[in-house]
Formats: structure tokens, sequence, C-alpha cells
């Protein structure tokens, strides 16, 4: 049966305008990181990215190395943009990045334009794109030279595989320089794109503040620290959960999940009940809660979760008591 998406679909979605472009997107994303691998069901990989654009979500986040194995996430999105929203296309929103190991020999990983611009070329293939819409260097690279790196994202742009361009994990000096060699060359720097969550808000030290001043955007990844701001750990480690899998791939660990960060979620979990949300809304809203943050990139391996995450919206305000409370849980 051909997919048909909702006529109301953008009707409850809020979007955001990302840093000083012409370009909004949806305070919710959906990431390819786990779940759209060559391992995983392929049946409810599709129905968690249609749902998604039927809930309007026109964003999606992926990279070349995600699955596993590396480059089946892009595949999977492929066959589902071919099956079911080919005719949709110019409503959506897709990125993705190299930077992580992907192939064999020096020209593999990292940044060098030799990898970034084949990177790219084998991601467009795999998906059936002539271009994407955002394409990021997924981490700062200590040896290539970040001259090399930006003229590379700046090649890209001139040569119509992407539309726009973004970095992933730069600390905020590295951002500034990044940025303004961008800016220089004529490609501004769209969006940043790092980790943010309770557990983990380095971007509070300045990245934010260099990204607003910049006109650039923010979209957090692992805004539920991989389903630890969840309901899913509240009892320990479900056999089903990530942290159970093993799957690797920068997957969440059991390992990571300590006595006091149980403690923590127990904790948070009761202000998000007063809330009248989930532990996992509230994480999701108190990202959101930020004018600087464009939009939060959702991780699900059942649409279920989706369905549950879109609640966030309809709760993002805080109380000063709230994030007091918030903030001596975390400290």
């Amino acid at each position: 049966m051909a997919f048909l998406p909702s006529p109301q679909r953008y009707d409850a979605m809020e979007y955001r305008r990302c840093g000083k472009s012409g370009i909004k997107l949806p305070a919710l994303s959906l990431g390819l990181w786990h779940n759209f691998g060559g391992i995983d069901q392929f049946e409810n990989a599709r129905n968690m990215i249609t749902l998604a654009f039927d809930k309007g979500i026109t964003h999606f986040d992926l990279a070349n190395n995600y699955g596993p194995p590396a480059g089946s996430a892009e595949e999977t999105f492929g066959r589902v943009l071919k099956k079911d929203l080919l005719p949709y296309r110019d409503e959506m929103i897709v990125t993705t990045k190299a930077g992580y190991y992907m192939w064999q020999g020096p020209y593999g990983e990292w940044g060098s334009k030799k990898y970034l611009v084949s990177s790219l070329d084998q991601s467009l293939k795999r998906m059936g794109l002539d271009y994407v819409d955002i394409f990021y260097h997924h981490r700062p690279d200590p040896e290539t030279p970040l001259e090399e790196t930006m003229a590379a994202l700046d090649l890209i742009v001139r040569q119509g595989k992407a539309l726009y361009v973004g970095i992933s994990n730069y600390n905020a000096a590295e951002t500034e320089r990044a940025v303004k060699m961008l800016r220089e060359m004529g490609t501004p720097c769209l969006v940043h794109q790092p980790k943010y969550s309770m557990f983990e808000r380095w971007v509070e030290n300045g990245l934010l503040d260099v990204l607003e001043q910049n006109g650039a955007g923010c979209v957090a990844f692992s805004p539920l620290a991989q389903g630890l701001l969840s309901n899913k750990y509240l009892k320990g480690i479900p056999s089903d959960s990530r942290a159970a899998s093993g799957r690797g791939n920068g997957a969440l660990e059991s390992g990571r999940i300590t006595e006091e960060k149980l403690n923590q979620v127990l904790q948070l979990n009761e202000i998000a009940q007063q809330r009248g949300q989930n532990l996992a809304q509230m994480a999701l809203a108190w990202i959101l809660k930020d004018p600087r943050i464009t939009s939060v990139i959702l991780g699900v391996s059942k649409p279920e979760q989706l369905t549950d995450s879109l609640k966030c919206l309809e709760n993002k305000e805080f109380s000063a008591e709230e994030l007091q409370k918030i903030n001596q849980i975390l400290s």
C-alpha cells in the first residue's frame, strides 16, 4: 500500500529558525544512529521514519557510519525514501556526516578533502539522492589543517552535493575558528550538532554563546543520554535495552550506568511526574526551553517511543523552582 501522509502533519509541530538562515527545523528531529541498520528489522525502521514524517518531523539525521554495519542506516533510509517518501523530498531536510572511521587505508576517516568528498559521494549513492540538505564534518581532526576541512565543505556546496554545511563535536574555540573560515569562503556554517542532555552540559560553557553570536543553529543529539533519561532504567537494566545489547558503534554500555546515575534518574523522574510528564518528555523539554536550540534529535527503537516523545511539546515551560531542583540533582 502506498504511504499517504496526513494532510494535517504540520499543524502540531513547532518549527524553529536555524540561526540566521532561511531554514526552519522541527523542534524534534529523527536520528538514525541506532535501530535503522542492517542488523535491524526493516519494517520497524520504515514505520518509524514514515510515522515521523506523518507527525511533522521533516528533518532526518544520518551519518556515513550509522548502522551497524556502517553505511546500512543510509541504505535503509534510501529504501524508505524510494518506497514511500520520494514524492515529498522537497518537504524534507536530509543530513549526513563524515569524520569517523569508514573504510581501510589512510583516506577512510578524519577530515581531509579526499575523505569528505569521497564519503559524501558514497552516502548519496546509498540513499539514492542527488544532494543532501546539510553535510556535517562529524568531529575535529587534530592533524588535518582546519583550512583544508572547511575548504572541502565549501567545495561540496559549490558542487551542488549539499545545500548547507555544519560541524559536530567541535568545542567553542574550534567552532569559532571554523565558522570564521567558512564565512570568509562565502559558505556560512548553518548549524552545529553537539551532544547535549541533562547529563552532558558542556555546551553551556561557551559553545551556545558562540553559535548565537555567529548566527548558527544548534541541533542537540543524545538528549536522553541514549535512554538513560527515560523510564527504561528506573528499575535496573532491562534485557532488551540499548545498554544490554552490546551493539557497539557508540551505544550506551551497561558499565556506564552507575548507582549514582540511577539515583539521579529516580529523583528527576519525581519532578517529571509532578509536571504531568514522564522522564523522557521532561528531559526533551528541558533542552528545548533554551531558544538557542534549533532542534533535538530523537533516537527511538519503536514507533510508540516516537509518539510518546512528541508529547514533550505540550509543556516546555519550567518554573524557577523546578530548574533549581533539577540543577541540585545534577550537581
